[in-house]
């Protein structure tokens, strides 16, 4: 089984894998452990990664990148119809209202969905881990920002889906790496000791999310989360930009904007001043050649320059770890160290803001890149029954409140209750119970959207099926289960009826807690449900009901069914329940239609077959080319004695007709017209090249005959010599042999002086093939009387020597039984040392 680690980027991506020896990360086609998070449309087909990135300038309106950012997304958020005018490619409305990106592609206008983009680059990092493994892959764990809403993550789940990957879990970003940094250590807390905080702080290109952790050996728990999602390297870039694009219209009379290519070329060199200035503080320039209207430019820029133009920028840096220690409460005293990864970390401002507000110097242990793909690795791995892994539980929280509403019967009309308030641990499940005589629909909600990233706080509706009265007409007992999962993914995930009957209809009726009609459908219990963190209780949810009533447990219902207020000496009735699963129709906002989604899978199969269809014709292609090139070098190089003038000729004519063709006609033809054309040339050079390989390998064969042949003549010297170690062979076989070397010297010296005389320029008249025919027709005939054995003479018994018999031979016996034994037991524990397959990873 294969474990793989995604962090999908929003400039780069990174995949790492696990081995048996630990977690390492992989290197792409280009040995290159960064792929650009880029997809580039062609009138054949898509690039993908570094070969994208290449036509970001040259094919500008149809590469695209920095589409992570709208995921989940409706055409008409504000924050899309901001960002539309500053793209150089262009974006669509999908028919869902979601949003698409509008290109070109096979010379056909298409709109494709954020999925299927997402879902293309998925493809690329899948084939780089495929290629690192040897195998297929298909389990995997892929990171996501930690602010990411419902909405978001469905959305990447489903690309995820579409590139045919099986996304164990999807990771914040923060906590893949709090467990990158964690697993190692070999000196954290006991589980009873206090634990130990770490906060980590990401910067990366697009995003700002930090979060605070406490580690115990063996675990690790994010207290908190916090974060600026409009905060990163881009905006930096983006500053930068502004700056010379405001000094080039002064000084060059330029208008940028108004040239997608010139202000991409713009953007590349601004990020690359933006790193250099993270290195150097003296006066760097930046010069473009050719940049618009074949004007050269120039400008330069300093890091005190830079870091006043950012002021507002670098003045965002402290209010989420701010926010981080209001919510968990800490002191800064009480954080053990500050780790920080990104590609914007290494920008001196920002971990200058960071150090000076914890009092303390910043850590930078983990690879800055690699952090987050290296800890999603380990929690695949650790999620795989494939790899044995230390033990390690990675406890998650809830970024944002959330709660549900529902419309009641009563005249107040909607009721609501918060179900996991912010930093609720994660994964959780809780059970909620409501009075209802009919089917009735729950709404799940954000009820923070001050706070969210996120327009719209909608989660999703999701209708409870199929609810009846109980036999008596009374309002019906319903217990949903709401979960956020292991993705970070609010669901109702199950409901079911609980149906009363009493056994025993003589007995006087119990008389429970009757409420009217208003307040049966208002009342609402919460039970906690698989809580994996013992110590982690969560906070019960304010009862909308006339009344509060205890929290319930599953185990529990009985005593809930059975409140009474009689007498304890009447007599109750018997009751049994009966649990009755209910449907649950599930409507979360911006969801992927199930036949959308299939659609796309079979899509993205096409388009796959389409890439492959088009590397082998470009294959072919290139194939053609190289003969073309390779053959016309040679011709006046090492095959210059092969040929004779007439066919030099001849086949130079051929290959510069051939380098014609491919540039004006063969410019685009099929895959098998170029294999025509091969097969063309090879008719002719293909001789020529036999011609000097046979002249190369055929004084080695010639070699290697002379020396078979020496070698029976040595023998048969020897035998007439009466050499002893041959004194038990016939003379006859000896006289084959002697007959068979003679014959095979006359043979190989006619053939060696016929082909002297020949021309190199003519095909020869002895082919290696010939000689080593003859070698191996040597070898048969003679070898077997050469090295036929001498008969085995046997003692008489009555001869054999007595002490052979004795103690010591007996002694040498019983040793060897006992050498045997020995063996057999070594094997057999090392059969039981083999059971187990599994190989253990190295996280020492």
């Amino acid at each position: 089984m294969s474990v793989v680690g995604f962090d999908v980027g929003f400039m780069n991506c990174y995949v790492a894998v696990a081995r048996a020896g630990g977690i390492e990360t992989v290197a792409n086609e280009y040995s290159d452990r960064s792929t650009p998070a880029c997809v580039s449309f062609g009138a054949r087909n898509r690039s993908i990664g570094a070969a994208a990135k290449s036509q970001v300038v040259t094919n500008c309106k149809n590469t695209v990148q920095g589409f992570k950012r709208f995921h989940g997304r409706a055409f008409s958020d504000p924050f899309v119809q901001r960002l539309k005018n500053s793209l150089v490619y262009d974006i669509a409305q999908m028919p869902s209202g979601t949003t698409g990106i509008k290109v070109m592609y096979l010379e056909e206008e298409k709109v494709f969905s954020i999925e299927q983009v997402t879902a293309m680059l998925l493809t690329k990092l899948k084939e780089t881990a495929e290629s690192a493994l040897k195998k297929p892959v298909a389990d995997c764990v892929v990171s996501v920002p930690s602010y990411y809403s419902d909405a978001e993550r469905r959305s990447v789940l489903d690309a995820a889906q579409i590139a045919g990957l099986n996304c164990l879990r999807l990771m914040n970003e923060t906590t893949a790496v709090a467990l990158a940094y964690g697993i190692y250590k070999q000196d954290l807390p006991a589980p009873e000791e206090k634990a130990r905080n770490v906060v980590f702080v990401d910067v990366g290109h697009s995003g700002y999310q930090t979060s605070v952790c406490a580690f115990n050996k063996g675990k690790l728990k994010i207290l908190s989360t916090a974060s600026d999602p409009e905060l990163g390297g881009k905006d930096f870039d983006e500053a930068l930009v502004k700056h010379f694009c405001e000094e080039f219209g002064n000084k060059y009379k330029l208008d940028v904007k108004s040239k997608p290519r010139a202000l991409v070329r713009l953007y590349q060199e601004c990020e690359k001043l933006k790193k250099l200035m993270s290195a150097n503080s003296s006066d760097l320039p930046l010069n473009i050649e050719c940049f618009m209207n074949d004007i050269d430019v120039s400008g330069k820029m300093n890091r005190g320059q830079f870091e006043d133009m950012c002021a507002d920028l670098l003045a965002r840096v402290e209010a989420p770890l701010q926010s981080l220690l209001e919510n968990t409460k800490l002191k800064k005293e009480d954080i053990y160290a500050v780790e920080i990864v990104g590609g914007a970390s290494r920008i001196p401002a920002v971990k200058e803001r960071i150090s000076k507000f914890f009092g303390k110097e910043l850590s930078t242990t983990l690879n800055a890149d690699e952090a987050v793909a290296r800890g999603c690795a380990l929690q695949c791995a650790i999620l795989s029954p494939a790899f044995k892994v230390r033990e390690f539980s990675t406890t998650d929280v809830v970024p944002y409140p959330i709660s549900l509403k529902w419309q009641s019967a009563a005249e107040e009309g909607l009721s609501d209750c918060e179900v996991f308030p912010r930093n609720h641990a994660a994964p959780f499940s809780k059970v909620l119970t409501f009075y209802r005589k009919e089917p009735f629909s729950l709404e799940a909600y954000y009820n923070c959207p001050n706070e969210l990233p996120y327009p719209d706080p909608t989660i999703g509706q999701f209708f409870i099926q199929k609810v009846v009265p109980q036999a008596s007409g009374e309002s019906s007992k319903v217990k949903v289960k709401v979960r956020v999962n292991i993705h970070g993914i609010f669901s109702v995930s199950s409901a079911s009826l609980v149906e009363v009957h009493k056994t025993d209809e003589t007995e006087e009726p119990m008389e429970t807690e009757q409420a009217n009609d208003k307040d049966e459908q208002n009342k609402m219990q919460t039970d906690q449900d698989e809580q994996q963190n013992q110590g982690d209780s969560p906070k019960e949810p304010e009862e909308k009901t006339p009344e509060n009533e205890e929290m319930e447990t599953t185990t529990e219902e009985a005593k809930g069914e059975k409140k009474s207020d009689q007498p304890p000496q009447a007599k109750k009735p018997k009751v049994k329940t009966k649990m009755l699963e209910l449907p649950i129709e599930n409507s979360p906002q911006w969801q992927l239609a199930v036949d959308m989604l299939n659609l796309f899978v079979e899509n993205e199969g096409k388009m796959i077959m389409q890439d492959r269809l088009e590397k082998e014709r470009n294959d072919a292609k290139n194939n053609v080319e190289e003969y073309v090139y390779d053959m016309r070098d040679k011709l006046h190089g090492m095959l210059e004695k092969f040929v004779s003038e007439s066919d030099r000729d001849a086949l130079s004519l051929k290959l510069e007709d051939t380098e014609n063709w491919l540039y004006e006609d063969g410019e685009d033809q099929p895959k098998q017209m170029y294999i025509d054309k091969l097969a063309e040339l090879k008719k002719l050079g293909q001789p020529i090249m036999e011609r000097y390989t046979e002249a190369e390998e055929r004084p080695k064969a010639f070699e290697e005959m002379g020396r078979q042949i020496q070698q029976y003549m040595k023998f048969v010297e020897a035998y007439k010599m009466k050499d002893e170690q041959y004194d038990h062979l016939d003379e006859a076989d000896v006289t084959k042999v002697d007959k068979l070397t003679c014959d095979a010297m006359i043979w190989m010296n006619s053939a060696m002086g016929q082909q002297s005389k020949m021309s190199l320029s003519v095909d020869p008249s002895v082919k290696v093939k010939d000689v080593q025919a003859k070698i191996r027709e040597l070898f048969s005939a003679c070898n077997p009387i050469v090295t036929k054995p001498k008969p085995k003479v046997e003692l008489p018994k009555e001869e054999a020597p007595a002490e052979q018999n004795g103690p010591i031979n007996g002694e040498a016996e019983s040793q060897e039984k006992g050498a045997d034994k020995g063996t057999t037991e070594s094997t057999g524990g090392s059969a039981a040392e083999t059971t187990e397959n599994k190989p253990e990873m190295d996280l020492d």
